[in-house]
């Protein structure tokens, strides 16, 4: 569009639904689970670029927030069109940006081994990425650091978020925890939704199906799994009978245990 010589550009900018997930991360959004954990976090956080949700990458390091996981991202999105509602899962946890030099791509994989390393050939830097951990392996960012939530598609409001994961099986030190502390978790697969009004989900670092309550978000069901699902479920009829299928296989980028299941689960109708 010109206005009076100049050439302009617009972006559209969504009223709404209101972000699913946060878009910026403030000294007041700091944890960790004990105090130790918390000032580890607080010190890295000081040394790092964060300048909102638009901080490019830096050779100090950038604060990325929501991550490149989402926010709402991999899973993708359930409806029900009888019910005029979405539901998606979010992550709400932080990556850290770094550049370094071209040409030191296998140095910075030899000191950081868990980071994913890009080279970048051609250009004058490599880019690292960083889940912002704390030294206990959970994020630094306050929970919850997994949603569930469903939106009206035709007013557009948020109509509820829960929480989507515990600690569970997260793993501490090289030990899978037992302590299932409601947090959320980061998670990769997606829900869906069936038209007698339940939303089945896997995808959580604790290795669980959950089903929630169309309506308002209640959970109302789940099965424990052998490793964490982070797949899609989808759902058949066979001999009158519906039943829920999913892939159970773990994600080495969740460090939820490989695995080969593919688990199916009867519904059966309410009295």
């Amino acid at each position: 569009m010109a206005v009076n010589g100049w050439v302009t550009t617009c972006t559209p900018i969504p009223i709404k639904p209101a972000p699913l997930s946060p878009t910026e991360f403030t000294e007041e959004d700091l944890w960790g689970l004990v105090w130790f954990d918390k000032q580890a976090c607080a010190k890295k956080f000081k040394s790092y670029r964060n300048e909102g949700m638009f901080t490019p990458p830096s050779l100090q390091g950038s604060i990325e927030m929501p991550f490149t996981a989402g926010g709402v991202n991999w899973g993708g999105i359930a409806v029900d069109p009888e019910k005029g509602l979405v539901f998606v899962n979010t992550n709400n946890a932080a990556h850290i940006i770094t550049l370094f030099p071209t040409g030191q791509a296998k140095l910075q994989r030899q000191l950081d081994p868990e980071a994913e390393i890009a080279a970048m050939e051609g250009t004058d830097f490599g880019v690292k990425r960083e889940v912002f951990l704390s030294p206990l392996n959970v994020p630094c960012n306050r929970p919850p650091w997994g949603e569930l939530s469903a939106v009206d598609m035709n007013s557009g409001e948020i109509l509820w978020q829960v929480t989507l994961g515990t600690t569970r099986d997260i793993e501490v030190f090289g030990l899978r925890s037992f302590i299932a502390l409601n947090t959320g978790t980061p998670n990769i697969g997606g829900p869906m939704a069936t038209a007698g009004g339940l939303v089945f989900i896997g995808a959580t670092m604790d290795y669980y199906l959950r089903a929630f309550n169309a309506n308002n978000g209640a959970e109302i069901w789940k099965a424990r799994l052998p490793t964490g699902a982070q797949a899609t479920p989808m759902t058949y009829m066979r001999n009158e009978i519906q039943f829920v299928v999913i892939a159970v296989g773990g994600h080495s980028d969740l460090g939820t245990e490989p695995g080969d299941s593919i688990m199916a689960f009867s519904l059966k109708r309410s009295p």
